[in-house]
């Protein structure tokens, strides 16, 4: 691998905290103002979906699956651009401003099902858009060996607003019932501005010269990632836990019916998720750092499991319910970030966006067929079978897979 450009890295360290630049900090505020705008969306379109729209569980699948797979189809192309022209944050940048226009496009879909998901999938390509290119900043804003407190840090910016934005749908729609439309307009506003901080503050970072053949941004030369062992394992072990994973928005559909929970109420699921991965981010990333991120991320999958049994067992019971969200935001705690700084210590820095972009782009790729099957699961069997064979899935893939986990360590390059 080669290294920065060691002025470059000089500036990006002064006053830096803990081995991370300045850039780590700007992006976070940038996706915090982000998170806000789209989980403002996000925690009230399961809801909006089921109880406004009425979807059967089958077309929830579907759309939850462009949800998470629109994201995976603008990856790949976006981390190649972005290494080809070593603008992370102008491509970055486009995929942030694409995300705030759908916000208004959702006006636009009104009670059409199929318009509604092709906005949402428009929505996530620009998530798709930016969140590689964002990725490979933070890592070249980091010291090698800081890289999952780097990534701990920006994760917990980012929940934050995952956090606030919630509250806020929470807070409109208790004052105005049912004025979905007033969230969809604060929200872009919202977002507006988080790009405004993006282009301001951010600055890029290049690799230093010196990139030979094999590593110069390419199609050809990002799928040559593949052959470096280690990278593949993990890309192929990512996959098949995404294969059974339950989405968020099933998680809670399924503790709101189990609780009776009043649909008012739904955001503040989003709320306790996003309390406890504020909580064990940046937690989490340093454990990562010390013991091994591939050990770090396996627990993650542990604790989802966990999640999913005390929802399963929760019935009626508030603390249970609680638990399960508690355990949900702890696996996003020790997996989300924590992935991408285990994937970035694998990878030269020439081709880090196109890397990590294959990474995301089988996963999501992966999570995408999870949530249609899930809804035909539930759609055949019911919510609780499905949750019960996902859970279970889980386990398994998880313990089929724990030796590449547990063998990831920590340096960086191959």
């Amino acid at each position: 691998m080669y290294p920065l450009d060691p002025k470059k890295l000089d500036a990006l360290r002064a006053g830096r905290w803990s081995g991370i630049g300045p850039n780590v900090f700007c992006l976070g505020m940038t996706s915090m103002l982000t998170d806000i705008s789209a989980e403002m969306v996000s925690s009230i379109l399961p809801i909006y979906m089921v109880f406004a729209l009425r979807l059967s569980p089958l077309q929830l699948g579907v759309v939850d699956g462009v949800y998470q797979g629109a994201a995976a189809v603008a990856q790949l192309a976006s981390g190649l651009l972005a290494d080809r022209w070593r603008r992370h944050r102008e491509v970055a940048a486009a995929g942030y401003a694409l995300s705030a226009v759908c916000k208004l496009g959702l006006l636009a879909a009104g009670n059409a099902w199929g318009v509604l998901s092709g906005v949402i999938a428009l929505d996530r390509f620009g998530k798709g858009i930016r969140t590689v290119p964002r990725d490979a900043l933070i890592s070249l804003s980091s010291a090698p060996e800081r890289l999952g407190l780097a990534f701990g840090v920006h994760r917990a910016f980012d929940t934050a607003g995952a956090l606030l934005g919630p509250l806020v749908a929470f807070a409109i729609l208790a004052l105005l019932p049912g004025t979905y439309d007033l969230i969809f307009v604060t929200s872009f506003f919202v977002a507006i501005v988080g790009i405004a901080v993006l282009m301001l503050f951010v600055r890029n970072v290049r690799a230093a010269a010196g990139t030979v053949a094999s590593e110069s941004p390419s199609l050809a030369n990002a799928f040559g990632l593949l052959r470096e062992r280690r990278f593949r394992a993990i890309v192929l072990a990512g996959s098949a836990l995404g294969l059974v994973t339950v989405a968020d928005s099933f998680f809670y559909l399924m503790l709101q019916r189990t609780t009776s929970m009043d649909v008012g109420f739904f955001p503040l699921l989003y709320v306790a998720t996003a309390m406890t991965y504020l909580l064990l981010a940046i937690p989490a990333g340093r454990l990562g750092d010390r013991i091994g991120r591939g050990r770090v991320f396996l627990l993650g999958q542990a604790l989802l499991v966990c999640a999913c049994a005390s929802l399963f067992a929760s019935g009626s019971s508030v603390f249970m319910g609680l638990l399960s969200l508690a355990l949900l935001g702890a696996y996003y705690a020790c997996t989300d970030g924590v992935l991408m700084a285990a994937a970035s210590g694998l990878l030269p820095a020439p081709l880090l966006a196109s890397g990590l972009a294959i990474l995301t782009t089988a996963t999501g790729l992966s999570r995408l067929v999870s949530s249609v099957m899930f809804g035909a699961a539930w759609d055949g069997w019911g919510i609780e079978v499905a949750l019960v064979l996902f859970a279970g899935g889980l386990a398994v893939a998880a313990l089929f897979t724990s030796r590449i986990w547990m063998r990831l360590h920590t340096s960086r390059g191959p």
